[in-house]
This record gives C-alpha cells, structure tokens and sequence, in this order.
C-alpha cells in the first residue's frame, strides 16, 4: 500500500508543478527520471541498510562531538545561568552555531571547502542536466546558507537571466546550511536531516526543471566563483564568529515573535470558531501528508505541523512536532524530512533581501517571483518526504 502512496505522491508532485511550469514544452524527461532513481537509491541506501545506518552514525557522532566542543564555549560564558539538569533551547540549540559557523570559516580559508563544492558541482551537472553555476550553486548553499552562497557567485549575478537566477534561488530556499544542522539534529533524529539533506539536493532540480525549464548553451555554462578579499586567519575567523551569532540571535528573536504570535492567533481562532488557527490549517495541508504516506488517522496534526514551518519556520515545526508523542513513528519520519528545509514565507525576504545587496535589479526580480519560490521549494519537500515514506 505505501508504494502505491509513494507513487500517488510523486504524481501529486510532478501534477502541481507541470501546472504551474513556465514552458512545458521544454521540459527535459531524461534527466527527471534518472534524479527520481537516484532519490529512490539513495534513501533506500541511507534509511534502510547498514551501510546508510554506518555513515549517518558517523554524521551524527562528528556533529556530536563538535556540539560538545560548542558546549565548552557557551559554558565558559553562560555556566550557572541554567537550572541543575536543564539547559535551556538558546544556549544547547542556537549557540552552538557560532562554533559551526567558526569551523566552515576555517575550511572556507584554507580552500577545503571551495574545493569540495566545486567538484561535487561539475559531478551533479552531468546528472541533472543543467548549468555549472546552477550545480555549484546547490552543493554549496547546502554547506554556506541561503544568504552567504550568492556572494561566491556574485560576480554572475547580475548577468544572469531570470529562469537562471530562479533555480539559483530555488536551491537556496530548498536546502538548509551546514550552521545549523547541529541545531536541527538536537530536535529531530539525525537520520531524518541527514536523508533529507540528500534528498532535496536532487529534488529541487527535479522541481526547478518542470517549473522552470530552460536549456545553458555552451558559451553561457561557465562558472566564476567570487574569492572574497584576502583577510588575515583572524580576521576571518572574528567575522565568521559574528556571522554565527548574528544567526543564532535572529532565529531566537524569530522564534520568540513567531511562537507568540502563532499562540496569539490559536486563542482568536479558538474563541470564535472553536477550533485553532494550526487545526484549521492541518485540515488544509492533511491530503498533502496523506501522499506523502502519513495513515490518514494522522494526517491533520501532521498536516498542522507541515503549515507551521510554512507559515512560521522549521525551528518553530520542529518544536510543534516535539509535542506530538502519539504520532507513529513513520508519520514522524516522513514529516521530519519535510521539516529539513528553508521553504517558509519568511525566506522570501532573506533571499530576495541577499540578491538585492548584491544587485538591485536582480533582486527586484527575485522578490517578484518570490511566492513561486516558495510553491517551488514546498514541492521539494513534499516529494523528498513521499520518497523517504517508502522506506519508514
């Protein structure tokens, strides 16, 4: 029966976006096909073999360890302000990214992580059939977020057209970075975040080639990574520290405006209509969970928690979903996976915000296209998610 869901929900997928697809004439099959395999493979590998069980273990246990490094630090500073035995979400979940932060700092500096990016990229751009730029682009807001990543590029920014400059955007809201997928691993099981990481790497090519189909000719498949100015090792490492609790201090000023105002809103919703404002969206999303291969008996609360992270964010979901204890633990599986991504309203504005600090033009554009950005990148998850169900 879950295969049978699984495929219902690829079609799901693949219906909605052929819908809203810009040129459907010019979509590419082959290489849609080959990603959807490679998804398929992939999850099977990572959730349902030794294999996959060894190399998520060996994920998980380095961000462990780093987290435990992490801890040295905040300790340092904020030791004795938690009670015995507790320890509250700013200081376990969100510091610790200011050491994460630091450390891609250090690998962005001695080349290590260009170098990987880079690579990976050329790799993905004989499978996916798409440009250089767009393959580098995908691996590396993966790694550096959704705001950093188009200043490695920006000297291509302003060239671009705007069905490039949407799948470069797309991957960005599709993908999460590598700062703070140590928070996510401390409030949803590693494997799911680790699959997910995977899996939305292909899926938001998959989307962005039936939404946005477009051909790179030969001349204009080139890729010209931005180096940034040389800094001294401290220099940069100050920086990158900045930039980590600059992070961590906006997602904590998100959460506690967003929890609020969603608290807010549930008590508006109860009072008049009887039921919350989270309820009456789990009703809207619950056909979408259904495919994705939540029992139906689920779908609403699962639904509800899907409709957080869309209307609020994935910290805010993942914190919802925490206090869903008698959810099965294949419908908590598969909406984990779906948390694992940036697809939310407010990613709009950092994206189209981050492009517009580079080129002004460009970023009116991207605000422009923005609610397809996010219609996009929620189809990534509902299908990275429908995928991932096959093997929970």
């Amino acid at each position: 029966m879950k295969f049978l869901v699984a495929i219902l929900g690829v079609l799901v997928v693949f219906v909605l976006t052929y819908a809203g697809s810009n040129d459907r004439r010019s979509i590419r099959y082959r290489p849609l096909a080959v990603m959807i395999v490679l998804q398929v493979v992939l999850a099977f590998i990572l959730l349902h073999t030794g294999i996959g069980e060894f190399l998520i273990g060996g994920f998980a246990s380095v961000f462990e360890k780093l987290l435990t490094y992490a801890a040295e630090g905040v300790n340092f500073v904020f030791g004795g302000l938690a009670n015995e035995g507790q320890s509250p979400f700013f200081l376990s979940v969100l510091l610790p990214i200011v050491f994460i932060s630091a450390l891609i700092g250090i690998l962005q500096y001695t080349r290590i992580l260009p170098f990987i990016i880079k690579y990976i990229g050329l790799v993905l751009s004989k499978v996916n059939g798409m440009g250089k730029l767009e393959s580098y682009n995908a691996v590396a807001s993966a790694i550096l977020g959704q705001s950093e990543v188009f200043i490695s590029v920006k000297k291509q920014i302003g060239m671009l057209p705007k069905q490039r400059l949407y799948t470069l955007c797309a991957s960005a809201m599709s993908t999460v970075s590598m700062s703070i997928v140590g928070a996510y691993m401390q409030m949803i099981n590693p494997k799911y975040v680790v699959t997910a990481l995977v899996l939305n790497l292909f899926g938001g090519f998959i989307v962005a080639s039936i939404l946005n189909p477009y051909v790179v000719s030969r001349e204009e498949d080139i890729l010209e990574v931005h180096d940034e100015e040389k800094q001294s090792f401290f220099e940069m490492l100050g920086e990158y520290i900045m930039d980590g609790f600059k992070v961590a201090i906006t997602v904590a000023a998100m959460l506690i405006g967003f929890v609020a105002i969603i608290a807010l809103v549930n008590g508006i919703f109860s009072g008049i209509l009887g039921i919350s404002f989270q309820q009456l969206l789990g009703y809207i999303f619950a056909p979408f969970a259904f495919v994705m291969g939540v029992p139906w008996r689920e779908a609403v609360e699962a639904g509800s928690i899907m409709a957080t992270k869309m209307v609020a964010n994935e910290f805010v979901a993942m914190l919802d979903l925490g206090k869903h204890a008698e959810l099965s633990a294949r419908t908590v599986g598969i909406v984990s996976v779906f948390l694992v991504s940036f697809a939310n309203f407010s990613s709009i504005g950092i994206i189209a915000g981050a492009v517009k600090g580079l080129h002004e033009k460009q970023g009116n554009v991207v605000a422009r296209f923005g609610l397809k950005l996010l219609y996009g990148a929620t189809m990534v998850s509902v299908l990275s998610a429908t995928v991932a169900g096959l093997f929970l």
